[in-house]
């Protein structure tokens, strides 16, 4: 009884663990549709490293920016739920992998009948395997791999997720910084229109001056303080948008206005990252968003072998093994020992189409898959490629905007002086402050877009998911 139990189960384990053909395509990774080479504008080739060693806590060197970053990842719920969805489709991917191995279960039972005054009782005890589907054509393990494609491709979505956060917290630090450096430039540049209007008032009361400097004056400083409570509401909407992203309240220590220039915290790490050596294709297809696309074509092409699979024959498997007797004290005795052993087989004959629709609808699904991947691919090359083109164009920008700076304010200091000595008039003094007010908030604006092209460059590369 105990050989043939175990030669029943050694039966059945093997033909169920056979080797089986799939029916899917074979998978080629397809040709990325973009250039071959980098834009002809990018630098400094010879200083190109790689960013997947280099973690975010490496490119930041804000200790600030690097707390909200590690309190983003932790606390940020959007994050959350998409890690959340990962272990959904991990799960899914167990169920599938279970499904191509057989299920097996011991039921025991005791029943008693009472018939024309005598009650006989049975009682039974069996190991069996029930309805298992003996996977000849590869339906199962395809649909195994579509789950498994899918579980990894929701993994590779995450970690786009995280260099997405880690860089929209770091965008959402510099432009709080920026709007904090605008309303202290407001601020500065309203208490010195305040007192131009003042001075101006008291010598046009004494008639030296004329009413078209009274209301040039006053143009200036009711324009400081528009741009004052512009920037607070700006200032304050920066901070919830921060607050999102981090998920929590914000100590104020973390972003505490200091008076730096947003140019500081990137400037030790201006040279880290200069454009990519490699090759269009071999970098992209190493990021997280063109790998998840990927993924999600190989689970398409497994989808495909399941779907023709369906239309072959299936055969499906029912054993069990063990032991019934009437007396409980006599169930696992000599000679009590049953086994059933159900093979049942199903042949489509005629389904109206509808098998060979499946296997149409899995082929468009691939294509569509495909198309995905090959324009996040494309997607991928153009914000590499315009981060590339706007770094190539950021020192002249600097610099230009560095010089007009210093030229403007030299105008208004010479203009002012001049002023002094009577010289000038008290509105070449306003327009020229104007002036300078203006390329002081440019010059802001042209720090934050270098601190903002940074960011991106690194996100753009695929860096900042492993740390």
């Amino acid at each position: 009884m105990n050989y043939f139990r175990l030669s029943l189960l050694s039966a059945t384990l093997s033909v169920t663990l056979a080797g089986c053909t799939s029916l899917a395509p074979e998978y080629i990774r397809p040709i990325a549709p973009i250039a071959d080479t980098w834009p002809a504008t990018q630098i400094g080739d010879s200083e190109a490293i790689s960013v997947d060693g280099l973690g975010w806590k490496e490119f930041y060197a804000d200790k600030r920016l690097r707390q909200l970053i590690e309190l983003a990842l932790n606390n940020n719920r959007s994050l959350r739920q998409n890690a959340l969805a990962v272990e959904s489709a991990r799960a899914q991917f167990r169920i599938a992998r279970a499904d191509t191995l057989p299920a097996v279960d011991a039921v025991g039972s005791g029943t008693a009948l009472h018939s024309g005054g005598e009650t006989t009782h049975a009682y039974s005890a069996a190991l069996g395997i029930s309805a298992f589907e003996l996977d000849f054509f590869g339906r199962l393990n395809n649909l195994r791999d579509q789950a498994l494609e899918t579980y990894l491709s929701y993994e590779e979505s995450l970690r786009s997720m995280r260099i997405t956060l880690v860089a929209e917290v770091a965008t959402a630090y510099f432009t709080l910084a920026a709007d904090q450096q605008r309303l202290r430039l407001a601020e500065s540049t309203l208490a010195s229109q305040q007192k131009s209007l003042d001075l101006t008032l008291k010598t046009f009361s004494i008639g030296t001056t004329s009413g078209l400097d009274v209301a040039t004056a006053q143009t200036s400083v009711d324009t400081a303080r528009a741009d004052i409570a512009t920037y607070r509401t700006q200032v304050a909407q920066d901070l919830n948008a921060l607050t999102l992203l981090v998920g929590q309240a914000i100590e104020p220590a973390l972003v505490a206005d200091s008076g730096d220039t947003i140019a500081d915290p990137l400037a030790p790490l201006i040279t880290t990252i200069a454009p990519v050596a490699n090759a269009p294709s071999e970098l992209l297809q190493r990021r997280p968003d063109v790998l998840a696309a990927e993924r999600t074509l190989r689970a398409a092409n497994a989808d495909i072998g399941a779907a023709r699979a369906a239309r072959f024959p299936s055969i499906t498997l029912t054993t069990s093994i063990g032991t019934s007797s009437s007396q409980l004290a006599d169930l696992f005795a000599s000679g009590t020992g049953l086994w059933n052993f159900i093979p049942s087989l199903s042949v489509p004959i005629f389904d109206a189409g509808s098998g060979k629709a499946a296997v149409r609808v899995a082929e468009v699904a691939r294509d569509t898959a495909l198309a995905e991947y090959e324009h996040t691919i494309q997607i991928a090359f153009q914000e590499v490629s315009d981060a590339l083109n706007e770094q190539s164009n950021m020192q002249e920008l600097l610099a230009s905007r560095q010089s007009l700076l210093e030229a403007n304010e030299k105008i208004y200091r010479l203009t002012e002086a001049s002023y002094r000595e009577g010289l000038e008039s008290s509105l070449s003094v306003l327009t020229a402050q104007r002036s300078y007010y203006a390329a002081q908030q440019n010059m802001i604006s042209t720090r934050l877009a270098e601190a903002s092209n940074w960011v991106s460059l690194y996100r753009v590369l695929g860096g900042g998911w492993q740390s």
